[in-house]
């Protein structure tokens, strides 16, 4: 019995100091807090959802080490100033598109979309294993802004029009939002494009402001009733077969983590940027069948001379940027060498004689 008393009375003491240090060590731990603003409205689904995904599992994966609290567009910052922001760090990280700072970085547009460029899975594979993700991290160093991929919308639609897309010449004089290197394309068909932040679309095409808008696909556009105030819904997204987001940390704030927390945001991104796609390719098509079937909408495809035209174009002008810009060169240089490496087993999926 005394023996049993000691060991008993040992165990009670290992166990209470064991947990002494252990409580002890978690709280000494440092906490973080992070601000994220968005270019995205903060309600709304998949664009607005990823940030607020993204923040959640960072607080559970970090033990509530980390918390981010999100902020949607124009609440603390205009959705155009994300990068702005990010880089002074006056906030310590962003979800935006690359796309809208390509005039300051030209090179930005690969890691959004180009037109007639690679779909989901294959922009995905090149950022992670091709390289992209070096060069896109490459580009944005010297603005002390760190990228990650933020989800994927997959492939987009054409846009809502209140007339007929006929020929090449129906984009003269259009009035149309269209973001990236679509929208030079359609600048030299003559049309006047703008990029116009999420919030201003809907009132813009209500009131004749624009003729036309590209948003997304259809799981957001329906959320944006387009099709109460425009006739016509197009495809295919020529300029966006897919559309890369982009999660962005001050590079001073992610420096000042802890290792494990730095390794939490990385792996959060990573699961986040998945399940976006994920959502994307399932109410993509839910939404596309509502607005078909109970709101009657027209969905139209471009007509192939149209697209072959666009097709043209757009080689033009991503030739004359390579030309303009050497780092925009380097990374068509390597996003076209693996577009061609998978366009071609894409061929041997479905033609299994291709090699032939």
């Amino acid at each position: 019995m005394r023996l049993y008393i000691k060991v008993s009375l040992l165990a009670c003491l290992l166990t209470s100091c064991y947990g002494s240090i252990f409580n002890e060590s978690a709280a000494s731990k440092p906490e973080f807090t992070w601000t994220l603003v968005t270019s995205w409205p903060k309600d709304l689904p998949g664009l607005g959802s990823t940030p607020e995904r993204f923040a959640e599992e960072v607080q559970a994966m970090s033990g509530g080490r980390l918390t981010i609290k999100v902020y949607g567009a124009d609440e603390l910052h205009s959705a155009m100033d994300v990068f702005k922001v990010v880089s002074e760090g006056k906030v310590e990280m962003g979800h935006s598109a690359s796309y809208y700072w390509q005039k300051q970085l030209p090179a930005a547009v690969f890691f959004t979309a180009i037109p007639f460029g690679m779909r989901a899975k294959e922009l995905n594979a090149w950022l992670y294993l091709g390289g992209g993700l070096e060069l896109w991290r490459e580009l944005y160093a010297p603005y002390h802004v760190i990228p990650f991929p933020g989800g994927n919308t997959d492939a987009q639609m054409g846009g809502w029009f209140n007339k007929k897309i006929t020929s090449i010449d129906s984009f003269k004089q259009l009035k149309i939002r269209f973001p990236g290197l679509g929208g030079d394309v359609l600048t030299k068909l003559g049309a006047q494009t703008s990029t116009q932040s999420a919030g201003q679309l809907f009132t813009a095409l209500q009131s004749g402001e624009l003729d036309a808008v590209e948003w997304v696909g259809p799981y957001n556009d329906l959320v944006f009733g387009f099709h109460r105030v425009a006739s016509y819904y197009y495809y295919p997204g020529w300029h966006e077969p897919s559309t890369n987001l982009e999660f962005i940390v001050n590079e001073q704030a992610f420096r000042a983590l802890p290792a494990d927390l730095q390794r939490i945001v990385e792996n959060a991104t990573e699961v986040v940027n998945q399940e976006t796609l994920n959502e994307y390719v399932v109410y993509n098509v839910e939404a596309l069948n509502i607005l078909a079937n109970e709101h009657g909408v027209e969905v139209l495809a471009f007509p192939p001379p149209v697209l072959d035209k666009l097709k043209q174009l757009s080689a033009e002008v991503i030739s004359d940027l390579a030309q303009q810009d050497p780092f925009f060169e380097r990374v068509l240089s390597s996003y076209q060498r693996f577009q061609f490496g998978v366009n071609k087993y894409n061929q041997v999926e479905l033609h299994p004689t291709a090699l032939e």
